[in-house]
C-alpha cells in the first residue's frame, strides 16, 4: 500500500472496520492473542529487523518486543471491562429513564510510528485501536519499514479473515501527509514536536482528531535524602539505554547540592566501562547524530564542562560514547530541547523545590523522575509531566495498565491502558424509557407541573439552600 492508492484502499478499510467492530469482545481478544502468538513465533525475524534498522543490541531488541507483547496482551484482555456500557443516574427530571454511556469505535484510525521503538510503540497503539473495534492503517517510519511490515504480516497470518483490519502504508513524509488528508476517523502520531505540528496542521483541513506523542526532555531530580548509588544507576540506564533515543529518557538531572559530589562520582563510575556498540548501539540516523553533535558543541562553547566524555565520544558511523555535561546554562539547546542521544546535563540545585521548578521550566512535559527516600506520589502532582516515576526511571512505560503521553510541547492524548482504549472510541449518551410517570417534565410539551410557579418552587426546594 503506497500513498498513491490510499484513497482507493480506504473503502476496504472501512468495510473491514465494520466487520471487525461487529465481532464480540471475546472474538477480538482471541484475534489479538493469536497475533501475539504469531509475533512470538516470529521473534527471531522481528528482532533481526529491529537490530538491522535501528542498530540496537540483541538484548534491547528482545526487550522491546517483550514489552510490546505485554501491552498487546493486557489491552486484549481488559478491553471489554474498560469499554462496556456504564450506567449513569438519570437524576430527578428523567427518573423514568435508564441512562448509560456507551463507547463506540471510531472507524478507521491512522497510526504513524517512530523509528526508535519500531515494534513496542506501534504495538502499544495498535492494540488499543484494534481492541476498541477499529480498523487501522499503519505507517511505520521510513527508517524501519521492514519491522513495521513484519508486525502487519504477523497479524494477517494470525487473522486471515480479518486481514484488512490492519493495513500497511509505506513511505516517508509524503505518506504521512496523505494519511492525514485521507479523511480517517483519527490519527495517532509518535515522533518529534516539529513533525507533530505538521501532522496536526494536515489533519485540521478535514477536522481529523489526533493523538500526538511528540517526545520529551525529561528530568531526573535527586533529593538530599536519595539513595545516591541507586539514583546514579537509574540515571545511567535512563539516559543512555538505546543510545539515549528514548522519548521519555533522562536528558536533564537536577541534584541537591548536599549530595552533588557523591552523585557525580557515582554516575561517572557507572559510565566508566560503557561504550557505544557494546552496552548500547548506534544512533539510528545520520540526522540525529548531527543534532547531538550540535547540542554538545554549543553547550561546551557556552561554559559547559565535560564530566564524562567529550569531542572524542563521537567515533563515527553513529557511535557516540556517553557524554555528561555540567554547568550548561539553562537557556542552551542541550537543556531546552530534546537532544535524543547519549548525552545528559547535570546541574546542582539548592533543594527539591528548585529541582522541580527547573524540571517544569521547559516546554516539553512528557515524563519525569524523582529519587528521594521520603517522596511519595504527592510529589508527582508538582510536576507538569504526564508520567512520573518515584525512585525509578521509565517504570511507567513498562506497566501496560498505565496511560502513556504528555502535556505541553510533548503533545496530548494518551495511549496504553484504559485511557488508551477510551482514546480510540467515542462516547455515546443513551437513554431508554423504562416507566411512564404522569406529569413528567421531560416527556410532554406542557405537563401538569410545567408552569412557572411550579418550576420556581422546585428550584427553591432543590437548590435554594447551600
Amino acid at each position: 500500500m503506497t500513498t498513491s492508492d490510499i484513497d482507493r484502499t480506504l473503502p476496504r478499510s472501512r468495510e473491514a472496520a465494520a466487520d471487525w467492530s461487529s465481532l464480540a469482545f471475546g472474538e477480538r481478544e482471541r484475534g489479538l492473542r493469536r497475533w501475539a502468538a504469531e509475533l512470538a513465533g516470529s521473534r527471531a525475524d522481528i528482532v533481526a529487523a529491529i537490530r538491522k534498522e535501528t542498530g540496537k543490541p540483541a538484548a534491547d531488541a528482545e526487550l522491546e518486543l517483550l514489552v510490546g507483547l505485554e501491552h498487546l496482551a493486557w489491552t486484549a484482555r481488559h478491553a471489554h471491562r474498560v469499554l462496556r456500557p456504564r450506567r449513569v443516574s438519570p437524576g430527578f427530571l428523567a427518573a423514568e429513564h435508564r441512562a448509560l454511556v456507551a463507547r463506540r469505535p471510531l472507524g478507521v484510525v491512522g497510526v504513524i510510528g517512530p523509528w526508535n521503538y519500531p515494534a513496542l510503540t506501534p504495538l502499544g497503539v495498535l492494540a488499543g485501536v484494534l481492541a476498541a473495534g477499529n480498523a487501522a492503517v499503519f505507517k511505520p517510519s521510513e527508517y524501519t519499514t521492514e519491522t513495521g511490515r513484519a508486525l502487519v504480516d504477523a497479524f494477517h497470518r494470525a487473522n486471515p479473515a480479518s486481514a484488512d483490519a490492519l493495513r500497511l502504508l509505506a513511505g516517508g513524509a509524503e505518506a504521512g501527509e496523505a494519511m492525514c488528508r485521507a479523511g480517517l476517523d483519527k490519527v495517532a502520531f509518535t515522533g518529534s514536536t516539529r513533525t507533530g505540528r505538521a501532522v496536526m496542521a494536515a489533519c485540521a483541513d478535514s477536522l481529523t482528531p489526533v493523538v500526538l506523542e511528540c517526545g520529551g526532555n525529561d528530568a531526573l531530580i535527586v533529593a538530599a535524602d536519595a539513595d545516591v548509588r541507586a539514583a546514579a544507576r537509574a540515571a545511567a540506564w535512563g539516559a543512555f539505554s538505546h543510545a539515549g533515543q528514548t522519548c521519555a529518557g533522562v536528558e536533564r538531572i537536577y541534584v541537591d547540592r548536599a549530595v552533588g559530589e557523591e552523585f557525580v562520582r557515582a554516575l561517572a563510575a557507572e559510565l566508566a566501562p560503557v561504550r557505544a556498540g557494546e552496552q548500547y548501539g548506534r544512533l539510528t540516523t545520520a540526522e540525529q547524530e548531527d543534532v547531538v553533535r550540535i547540542h554538545v558543541e554549543d553547550a561546551a562553547a557556552h561554559g559547559g564542562r565535560f564530566l564524562v566524555g567529550g569531542p572524542r565520544s563521537f567515533r563515527g558511523s553513529g557511535l557516540v560514547d556517553p557524554v555528561v555535561l555540567v554547568d550548561v546554562p539553562e537557556d542552551r539547546p542541550a537543556v531546552r530541547e530534546e537532544t535524543f542521544g547519549p548525552v545528559v546535563v547535570v546541574r546542582l540545585v539548592r533543594d527539591l523545590d528548585e529541582g522541580i521548578a527547573r524540571a517544569n521550566a521547559v516546554p516539553q512535559a512528557l515524563g519525569a523522575a524523582v529519587y528521594s527516600r521520603s517522596a511519595d506520589a504527592s510529589v508527582a502532582g508538582r510536576l507538569r509531566a504526564g508520567m512520573v516515576s518515584v525512585n525509578g526511571v521509565l517504570t511507567f512505560g513498562g506497566i501496560p495498565g498505565l496511560p502513556f503521553g504528555g502535556n505541553g510541547a510533548s503533545g496530548f492524548g494518551r495511549v496504553h491502558g484504559g485511557e488508551g482504549l477510551l482514546e480510540f472510541t467515542s462516547a455515546q449518551a443513551v437513554t431508554v424509557r423504562r416507566a411512564h410517570l404522569t406529569g413528567s417534565g421531560l416527556t410532554r410539551l406542557r405537563s401538569a407541573w410545567w408552569k412557572p410557579l411550579a418550576l420556581r418552587a422546585l428550584i427553591r426546594l432543590r437548590h435554594g439552600r447551600g
